[in-house]
This record gives C-alpha cells, sequence and structure tokens, in this order.
C-alpha cells in the first residue's frame, strides 16, 4: 500500500496561494503589497479549479504563484516599507504630543527614499526589453502630464510627466524615428520605430481634464512611479547613443511662456557645453553645418575643437556620410539572417534607411506658420520629426521665440482650421484711397482674414495624411472650407471582399448590391416624376421645352384637333347605355359563360384604352411612355436575378455535399469560418449602403 499524501502538499494547492496568505506571509499591509507587485511585474493568476487550490471552506477570489511570492520574500523594497511604517508612527507620536518642529524635522530627514534601479535592471535585461514594453509606459506618462494637479496628482509629479515625455519628443525629432500618427476620438497614436521596435502610444487631446471620484489615483500613481524611472532610463540610453548629453538644459523662463520643446537645449558630447538649438537655425548652410558637426561628434570621428568651417565647407559629403551612418547604426540594431547554404540566394536584410530618408526630407523644404486656431504642439511635433525645421506660430499660443510670423514672407505653408478665408482685395485706384492711407499714399496694412498671395494655406489633417501616405497631398484637397477626405488609421489594411472607403463604390459592391441600388434609383426617379407638376421642369426627363410647347399649341383655337379616348365616366355612361338597349331588344342575350367572356372583353378593352390614354397624355406632355420600358428593364432585372438564384443554389447544395464528406470536428471548424465570414459581409454591405446614401444625398444637396 503506497503512502497517503497529504491533503494540500501537491497539485493546485501547492502551486497557487491565495492574496490573504500572501499578505501574512510578507508582513506587510495590503496597499504596500499592491505596490510592491506593480513594480515587480506580479499580478494575479487564473487556477482552472478554484475549489481545488483553496485550502479553506470559502472560495477565494484572487490567487498568486506560491513561486512569485516566495520571490518577493528577499525583496529590498520590503525593508523600505517598514522604515516607512516606523517613520509615521514616530511622527504621529510626535503630533500627539504636540511636537510639530520634531515630526517635521522626521519627515525632513529621515524618511526613506525607494529607489527602483534594481527593478528596472530585473525586469528588463537588455534595452530591446525596455523598448517593448514602452507602450503602456508612454501613453500614462503622457496621460498624466495632461492632468491638472490635485490633491491625488500632486504638481512634481506632473512636471516630471511633462519633462521625460517632452525628452522623448526631442529624440524623435532628432533622429527622425516616427512613422506615422493618427486623429481619433480618444486622442492622438503615434508610432515610432526605435531600434527595429514599432512604438505605438497615445496622447490625449489637451481639453480641460476632470478627474472622476471613481478612479483610484493610487494605483495609477504606483505606475506612474514605475514608469518615469523606466522612461529616464531610456532617455539616458537614448540620447548618449547618439552623442547628446542626457539630461538637457531646461529654460525655465521659457518654460513658463509656454516654449514647451523650444524649451531645451541639446548639447552634444565633448563640445565644451556649447547649446544647439535647433529652433533658431535660420539658413539653411547653417543646418547642415550643425548636422555635419553632430555625426562627426556622435560617431567619435572629430575632436572636440573641430572648426565649423571644415563642417560648411564639406556639408554635401557630409550629407552622404551621414546617411551611411545611420544604415550602419540601423543595421547593427536589427536582426541580420544569414543563410547556412553558401549556393542559396541572399536574403535580402532589414532596414530602416529608407524610412528614415523620407521621415526628414518630406517637410523639409517649407517654411510653416501656424494660426491661432491650431493645436500647435502636435503639429510642430510632426512637423519637425519629418524634417521640417522653421515653424512659426501666433505669439497668442506660447514663446514668441518663433521661426517667422504671419506677415513674414518665407512662409510657404500656413495650417488653418477656418470656415475659409477671402482672397485680398484688389488694389485700389487713386481715387479711392482710405483716410486710414498714410501720408505718402500707399496701401494700408493687410487684414488678418485674408490670404498672402503665394501661401499655400491647408487644414490640419494635410500634415497627418501626408505623413501616414508617405509623400505630399493635394493642397487644394485641404484647403480652408473644403470637405475633406476620410481621415483613416494607418494600421487598418483593407482586405479583400470588405469595404473600402478608397475605391468607388461601383467596383467593390457586389452584383445584388448594384440591381438593388439602380431599382431604388428608378423608384425614386418615378417618384419624381409623379409628384411634378405639369409645368415643373426635372432634370434627366426629355421633352421639356417641347411639352409646353405642344400644350400652348393645344389651347389654341387654330390648333390641331386631337381625339383623345374617352374618360372614365365616359365608359361608364356608354356601359350603361349598352346595357339599357339590350334590356329593350326582344332578344333573350347570351348565357352565363358568354355574359363572362363578353365582360372580360369589355375589361381588357377598357385597360387598353386606358394605357392608350396615359400614352396619348404623355405624348402631349412631350414624356416617353413609361410601361413598356420599365416591364421590359423588369423583366430582364427578373431574368437575371432568377439566372444569378439558381446559380447560388447550386453551389449551396455543392457545399452541403462537401460538408458531409467532412469530419464532425472540421465541418464545426468551416461552420464558424462561414459564420464570421457572413458576419464581415454583413458589416461591409451596410457600410457600403451607408456610402452610397451620403453620395445620393450629396448628389441631391449639389443639383
Amino acid at each position: 500500500m503506497g503512502k497517503i499524501k497529504k491533503k494540500g502538499t501537491s497539485g493546485n494547492a501547492k502551486l497557487y496561494i491565495t492574496r490573504s496568505q500572501a499578505v501574512r506571509k510578507l508582513q506587510i499591509p495590503l496597499p504596500d503589497f499592491r505596490r510592491l507587485c506593480i513594480f515587480k511585474g506580479i499580478y494575479p493568476r487564473e487556477p482552472r479549479s478554484k475549489k481545488r487550490a483553496s485550502k479553506s471552506s470559502t472560495p477565494s477570489t484572487t490567487f498568486y504563484y506560491t513561486k512569485d511570492i516566495q520571490y518577493l520574500l528577499h525583496e529590498p523594497l520590503l525593508n523600505k516599507f517598514r522604515d516607512q511604517k516606523a517613520l509615521a508612527k514616530k511622527i504621529s507620536k510626535a503630533l500627539g504630543r504636540n511636537e510639530v518642529s520634531d515630526a517635521a524635522r522626521l519627515e525632513r530627514n529621515f524618511t526613506p527614499r525607494l529607489r527602483l534601479d534594481h527593478i528596472i535592471k530585473e525586469r528588463y535585461p537588455t534595452f530591446v526589453d525596455a523598448l517593448r514594453d514602452l507602450d503602456d509606459a508612454l501613453s500614462m506618462l503622457f496621460l498624466f502630464g495632461n492632468l491638472p494637479s490635485t490633491e491625488n496628482v500632486p504638481p512634481k509629479a506632473v512636471a516630471k510627466c511633462q519633462r521625460l515625455t517632452l525628452e522623448f519628443e526631442h529624440y524623435l525629432i532628432r533622429t527622425h524615428a516616427l512613422r506615422k500618427s493618427f486623429l481619433s476620438i480618444k486622442g492622438i497614436y503615434y508610432q515610432a520605430t526605435i531600434h527595429g521596435q514599432d512604438i505605438l502610444w497615445l496622447v490625449p487631446y489637451r481639453f480641460v481634464q476632470r478627474t472622476g471620484a471613481d478612479v483610484d489615483f493610487r494605483i495609477m500613481a504606483t505606475f506612474v512611479e514605475f514608469y518615469t524611472t523606466l522612461l529616464s532610463f531610456v532617455n539616458f540610453r537614448l540620447y548618449t547613443s547618439i552623442g547628446l548629453v542626457y539630461p538637457p538644459k531646461l529654460d525655465a523662463k521659457s518654460e513658463e511662456s509656454g516654449a514647451e520643446l523650444s524649451a531645451f537645449q541639446l548639447e552634444n558630447q565633448g563640445d565644451g557645453g556649447k547649446a544647439e538649438m535647433a529652433e533658431v537655425m535660420d539658413t539653411e548652410m547653417h543646418t547642415k553645418a550643425q548636422a555635419e558637426a553632430d555625426r562627426l561628434l556622435s560617431l567619435g570621428e572629430a575632436e572636440a575643437g573641430t572648426d565649423a568651417g571644415e563642417a560648411q565647407s564639406g556639408s554635401q559629403a557630409g550629407e552622404q556620410s551621414e546617411s551611411s551612418a545611420v544604415d550602419e547604426l540601423t543595421s547593427t540594431t536589427l536582426d541580420q539572417f544569414t543563410s547556412l547554404d553558401p549556393n542559396a540566394d541572399t536574403l535580402l536584410q532589414p532596414s530602416l534607411t529608407a524610412d528614415v530618408q523620407t521621415a526628414s526630407e518630406l517637410f523639409e523644404p517649407f517654411n510653416v506658420f501656424l494660426s491661432r486656431e491650431t493645436p500647435r504642439h502636435p503639429l510642430e511635433f510632426i512637423l519637425r520629426a519629418f524634417g521640417c525645421k522653421r515653424v512659426g506660430w501666433d505669439t497668442s499660443l506660447g514663446d514668441p521665440g518663433a521661426y517667422c510670423s504671419e506677415d513674414d514672407t518665407r512662409v510657404t505653408h500656413q495650417i488653418v482650421d477656418r470656415p475659409d478665408i477671402p482672397l485680398p482685395s484688389p488694389p485700389q485706384t487713386d481715387g479711392e484711397l482710405d483716410a486710414d492711407d498714410d501720408e505718402e499714399g500707399g496701401v494700408g496694412a493687410r487684414k488678418t482674414n485674408e490670404r498672402v498671395p503665394g501661401r499655400i494655406y491647408v487644414q490640419p489633417q494635410w500634415v497627418w495624411d501626408s505623413v501616414n501616405a508617405g509623400q505630399l497631398q493635394r493642397a487644394d484637397l485641404y484647403a480652408p472650407g473644403a470637405t475633406l477626405p476620410p481621415h483613416l488609421s494607418p494600421w487598418v489594411k483593407p482586405k479583400r471582399g470588405g469595404y473600402d472607403p478608397t475605391v468607388p463604390l461601383a467596383e467593390q459592391e457586389t452584383a445584388a448590391e448594384a440591381e438593388a441600388g439602380s431599382d431604388e434609383d428608378e423608384v425614386d426617379a418615378d417618384e419624381a416624376l409623379e409628384e411634378a407638376s405639369d409645368g415643373e421642369e426635372i432634370e434627366g426627363v426629355r421633352g421639356d421645352e417641347e411639352a409646353r410647347g405642344l400644350e400652348e399649341e393645344l389651347d389654341d383655337d387654330d390648333g390641331m384637333d386631337v381625339e383623345l379616348a374617352a374618360s372614365d365616366d365616359e365608359e361608364d355612361d356608354l356601359a350603361a347605355e349598352t346595357v339599357a338597349g339590350a334590356e329593350g331588344d326582344e332578344w333573350g342575350g347570351f348565357s352565363g359563360d358568354e355574359a363572362g367572356d363578353e365582360a372580360g372583353d369589355v375589361d381588357q378593352a377598357a385597360h387598353e384604352a386606358r394605357e392608350h390614354q396615359a400614352e396619348l397624355e404623355a405624348e402631349a406632355l412631350g414624356r416617353q411612355p413609361q410601361s413598356g420600358k420599365n416591364d421590359a428593364k423588369k423583366h430582364a432585372r427578373e431574368a437575371a436575378q432568377s439566372k444569378r438564384t439558381k446559380a447560388e443554389r447550386e453551389a449551396q447544395e455543392d457545399v452541403e455535399r462537401r460538408k458531409l464528406m467532412m469530419p464532425r470536428r472540421k465541418r464545426k471548424m468551416f461552420e464558424k469560418m462561414v459564420y464570421s465570414n457572413a458576419k464581415k459581409d454583413e458589416e461591409a454591405e451596410r457600410l457600403r449602403a451607408k456610402k452610397r446614401k451620403i453620395e445620393k444625398v450629396g448628389g441631391k444637396q449639389k443639383v
């Protein structure tokens, strides 16, 4: 007989541990246990059988791995938590004795400082691991950077989040690592490629945020504390990898005036502390010289005292060497695939050089001015990340140290978000000078709501669509007051058979949808003809002018006489006289069958008479009779529909026969696949019907 196992020593009972048992084992309160689990990346687990995992009669709801809790027993933060608890007791005793100064001294000098550096190194052994986990960190930090400071959100945490996110954006601007962006209801999505890793994060719009009472900011503050440490490590590694000093210098006055990105001064390593301001580069030669100096310093190919004149003279050669340096940096960060067979074909190695080149040259030749109604920070960030180094804005948007003003003649593009901007008024003649003109007789200053000749005016969506498409879009489609093209997500690719908003409706709708749409158009046209009066002109109906002329000729006394068929009342009178005459005769008449045949002939004759009457009226009004034409179309449509229905029925029968030969498991899988495809087709059909309706309404409004 084997040894009887003791309950709770193996299986799920040993593999899992409840939250209350973990708290008692670690000897810390529940809030500190939650903080520690967030810092260490330990989260609850779901056992297959809660009844077997639970060691008590009451079913527990939260379980953890026993090994994870055992791993937390040696965490240095436990001592910090206990020191905080002991300090809190001392401070409470001092306040109870009314010793406020001692309590303040204890809090100021003996508060333990939590350092999460060792946790960052444990959770992310390599730098690529940290980049892969950067999506949630950036979204959380950008969110807290836009929140107002409250009791739950201290101002120091908000300022730290803003500083770290702006430093990260400066790196993206410097390396042109931003790839795509999308405007959604939740906020603005950004995607960047850093060391071969795609990072996607969400930035909320800068509205007044109201914090809800149902949000536990203590849990979110714990995540923010961990993410700020993580992003500090990542920013340090990114800045040092391109030869920049971290942290960059921050101008407090510029930050108070709303400079944001312009408040930071980037410095190169080994240049003696000489600051570099990308915003004050006024000429193209200075831009190329600085880029050459940065390249040489980052690669270690020049000393600290590199002369700027040499950089200017070799600017053209510097561009080629800079591109090769970017290629070298990219190839070292991406995986390289080698073939084991020397006779095999050469494998294409991944490279981001083309994307970096496209991003750095998209808006490079432009001078852009941002109107005061546009969102300055997102536009400035995207424009500078894609090569534009000359961005100006109105003084009401922030720091006045912008590149140019609205009246600057160097501005090539102005981004506005207004209904329409009128063209400038024509120049006044000598006799129409206003009283506001100067003494020399010149024309007054330009109005602020008028366009500047030679400048391109676009809406903000032009920037996002150009970035996602990888090339500049037509500016006339994004003119002020114009109906903008649909702003589509760059991460959603249209699938075969699905709805594609970029393709015309006629190319993607099915035959049944096309016939249904043509039927609806014919019904609408018939209703329009019926509702229209005799003298009303209907677009698309031939013979309106001829009908009016023919009616005028019929009203004249000398016009031609047209004998029209009798009306319904006249036919009834004629039928009554015929019956009366038949009753007065001595002849007995027909039998019942013969009388019925005669009545059917009379009804058919009346129907033909009414059709003839309708044809004559249509000819008199200059219209074509629709009955025969509609009948022919109807018969052709019914024949095509019956043929299509027959083909679909045969295909369905073939599928059913094939399903009978399948195993049960594959048949169920096939039915699920058919169901999901039908749902997708139904959704695509609904979207196409919606687009057809919108185009029809738009066409009617244009008419």
